[in-house]
């Protein structure tokens, strides 16, 4: 009998790609023992992730053949009734059955025996305390106009919704450009906008700007609107603020045939702390679905925290991974609040400067092998699903593959990059930017691991923050945008706005990220409805006019935003190698570079241009160049500085192999061999 490897023994590709990471092979192992015993421990060892997570399919509400079947995990309860409008909310005629596991059932005789429309809770009692609960995988949740209390509904249409993407799943993204979305914000009018809405006035425009991958925000049912969706109350139920759930599939289904892939912003980092309408003390118990007592509370968030190591909780979050992907055809997950998740103490207070940070006892190894567990799942489901963290540590391994010791993930967001865009712009003038430090921020990543680049995203959009439009040009937003007028204060937000954007896109990143609007500089915040504003959603709505309308040089941030999206396309850019510095310039604010075939040259002095900069070609090679792509272009408020059919021709100088070119201040271009 072959004895059992020590950790010692054990060899993980992970400790070959990050040599970091060999002292803490051991923590390593264990994450790998760990997800070997869990695994084990859900579903043996013949059985599969994607069979084990059809809790949809035994909970809540599902047809038989002679009626209907309701199913309740509550094992804390000591009796339950089904009420609603199919009993006139008799609250004794319909007791459940209590099964084994703390599982409750009750089977109701006749297709009929519940109709579609029909709002449905439970009763529950634990000891002396009788309370009304919403079912834990209730599909849809509706509020009482008047009383404003929320209940389940039973959601079962005459007629299905017919699917026309029927290859959806064989379709692979190899290079995400994402649109994240706000259904409800994503229309001009002062309200809240439509699925269905969203689908026939937005898609076209998506495609047009060039993303081809749209991250749906706030979909999970949530009580409060002005949450943005971050406090999920009903895991299982598409949000009723947008409309019905043959809406949503509407979307997708509409998404999918403009060949956009679609991401689902789950919420499995925490819940809503209500009671009634959401998961807390959904048996009377605090620690059914969390942790108890104050661990179960974030502290900073006031919400409720899952307890990842109980089974039936990760059968319930698997369970709703797989029910995403198959009831509405997601394309994939971002992951909302991965370092809350991975850390005791959520990442609040570290800096993270060392790598016996990221192991330690202050790891939440339950966690890790629950979003181990969650990306197998996912990529079981459909091989071609995307799963994206939202992870703001750089714990190592991150997307590294399972089998390789990693945690399992496609990408993570690279998340220092628009907080160094922010520092800077915050503190320090632009005479004093650090051309070395802003290299590093935009180049700098775990090794074979994919992320996401991105500028600003809703985060930094939301009251509290600042758009980086808004943080350049503040309150001259309101009188400086018509092209008629020119001030310092907006040449340069238009400027920086475009250098920042292209260097994120080119340097820091295998994809890329924007929020809707933010691409052409939307103006001012969001700030959703609530008692503080008196309930306005005047800056709770995109004005899509601003940049269409042709008056205004929001315009010209959007024809930049398309025209360096198409680029991308046509060079292949986010698929590229690492780029390789070729200069940087310090006192002249020059940097450049090469990536693939490409040569780039970025100014970012104010005011000083540069009429012969000697640009290094020695990466590429000896011939002829001329410039593919400029900044400084009219169509996005430029002065056309730059020729685009002048031909540079390489000389070998004391030097090096390069050529002279004029470099405009505040301009990037991008040079291409063509012999």
């Amino acid at each position: 009998m072959p004895m059992k490897k020590t950790a010692e023994q054990v060899r993980y590709k992970i400790l070959s790609i990050d040599p970091w990471l060999k002292p803490f092979y051991r923590d390593i192992d264990l994450r790998m023992q760990r997800n070997t015993e869990v695994r084990r421990q859900l579903i043996g060892d013949g059985a599969d992730l994607a069979s084990f997570a059809n809790g949809y399919m035994y909970y809540g509400f599902n047809r038989t053949e002679d009626g209907w079947v309701f199913r309740e995990w509550l094992p804390g309860a000591d009796e339950v009734h089904l009420i609603g409008d199919f009993n006139e909310w008799n609250r004794a005629s319909h007791p459940l059955t209590r099964l084994d596991n703390g599982v409750w059932e009750i089977r109701l005789q006749g297709a009929d025996a519940l109709q579609h429309g029909q709002r449905v809770k439970l009763q529950v009692r634990n000891g002396k305390e009788t309370f009304d609960r919403i079912p834990a995988y209730i599909r849809r949740v509706v509020q009482d106009p008047s009383t404003k209390q929320f209940a389940g509904q039973i959601w079962a249409p005459q007629k299905r919704f017919l699917w026309t993407d029927g290859s959806y799943k064989k379709r692979k993204l190899t290079t995400p450009v994402i649109y994240e979305c706000h259904i409800g914000m994503a229309q001009e009018r002062e309200g809240i906008g439509s699925y269905r809405e969203f689908a026939d006035n937005n898609l076209d425009r998506i495609v047009d700007l060039g993303y081809n991958t749209i991250q749906l925000m706030a979909i999970q049912e949530h009580p409060y609107y002005a949450s943005f969706g971050y406090q999920v109350s009903n895991f299982f139920a598409a949000s009723a603020w947008y409309g019905e759930p043959e809406d949503l599939k509407y979307l997708i289904n509409r998404a999918h045939e403009k060949n956009l892939f679609v991401l689902l912003d789950v919420v499995h980092s925490h819940a809503c702390p209500n009671t009634g309408d959401g998961l807390n003390l959904q048996d009377g118990t605090d620690h059914q679905y969390f942790l108890p007592g104050q661990r179960g509370w974030h502290p900073a968030w006031g919400t409720k925290l899952f307890d990842y190591a109980r089974p039936e909780v990760l059968h319930f979050l698997l369970s709703n991974l797989k029910f995403w992907q198959e009831e509405y055809h997601f394309d994939g997950f971002r992951f909302d609040g991965v370092t809350s998740m991975i850390y005791q103490d959520h990442g609040l207070g570290t800096n993270f400067s060392g790598y016996d940070q990221y192991f330690s006892l202050n790891t939440n190894v339950d966690a890790i092998t629950y979003l181990q567990l969650a990306n197998e799942l996912v990529h079981a489901v459909n091989p071609f699903a995307v799963t994206i963290a939202e992870e703001m540590s750089g714990m190592p391994g991150m997307c590294i593959p399972i089998r390789s010791g990693g945690i399992g993930f496609d990408y993570r967001l690279s998340m220092g990059v628009p907080d160094f865009w922010i520092k800077l712009l915050k503190e320090y003038r632009d005479e004093d930017w650090d051309m070395h430090k802003l290299w590093y921020e935009l180049t700098t990543r775990r090794p074979k691991e994919k992320n996401i680049g991105y500028c600003e995203s809703h985060d930094q959009a939301l009251v509290g923050d600042k758009t980086l439009i808004f943080r350049m040009a503040d309150a001259e937003m309101y009188t400086g945008m018509d092209k008629c007028y020119h001030s310092p204060v907006i040449d340069r937000a238009i400027d920086l706005h475009k250098l920042i954007r292209f260097s994120t896109l080119v340097l820091a990143s295998d994809g890329y990220l924007a929020f809707m609007g933010n691409e052409f500089g939307h103006p001012e915040w969001i700030d959703f409805p609530r008692e503080g504003n008196g309930w306005s959603y005047k800056y709770a709505r995109r004005q899509w006019s601003l940049a269409e309308n042709g008056y205004l040089k929001y315009q010209w941030l959007e024809n930049f935003d398309r025209a360096m999206l198409k680029f991308a396309r046509k060079y292949r850019v986010l698929s590229k190698p690492q780029a390789v510095s070729l200069w940087i310039d310090q006192e002249k604010k020059i940097l450049a570079f090469s990536k693939g075939d490409l040569l780039y040259l970025f100014n970012f002095n104010t005011t000083q241009s540069d009429p012969d900069f000697f640009l290094h070609a020695h990466t590429i090679g000896a011939g002829q160049y001329r410039a593919v792509f400029s900044s400084d272009d009219a169509e996005f408020g430029g002065q056309e500085r730059v020729s685009k059919d002048y031909i540079y021709h390489t000389q070998e100088t004391g030097r090096g192999l390069g050529f002279e070119v004029y470099i405009p201040c505040r301009t990037a271009v991008v040079f291409q061999k063509v012999g």
